[in-house]
């Protein structure tokens, strides 16, 4: 694979890369069956692609989101029921998916200058 790829696409470890996959997959299934089952109106053929690239850029997009919270947040912790946290991480995930087309790039400009310095920093 070529560095700068490697760098970029090959920069979040596998099994943070295929966690988020699996979540921005679903949210693309739903928004699918929600608008296909919903009544006789199918989806526009146009649409799917950006399903497809919505679930494959959600990783990179959730990357920055928690990057930004973590920057913003520090360590500390906050404990909150359930019934409070479970929407408002879903609302998180909503939006990072929604968003990944425009929010992926960062963390994936992020990725890459951080493992080329890295690279370039080994002896």
């Amino acid at each position: 694979m070529p560095p700068i790829l490697a760098d970029t696409f090959g920069g979040l470890s596998i099994s943070y890369y295929a966690r988020q996959f699996v979540f921005g997959a679903a949210l693309s299934a739903l928004l699918y069956f929600a608008v296909t089952q919903g009544g006789g109106d199918s989806i526009p053929l146009a649409v799917l692609p950006l399903l497809a690239i919505n679930a494959l850029l959600y990783p990179y997009s959730r990357f920055v989101y928690e990057q930004v919270v973590g920057f913003v947040m520090g360590d500390n912790v906050f404990y909150l029921p359930l019934i409070i946290m479970l929407p408002v991480k879903l609302f998180t995930m909503m939006m990072c998916w929604a968003w990944a087309i425009l929010i992926a790039p960062f963390g994936l400009a992020y990725l890459y200058f951080h493992h080329r310095r890295a690279r370039q920093q080994a002896p």
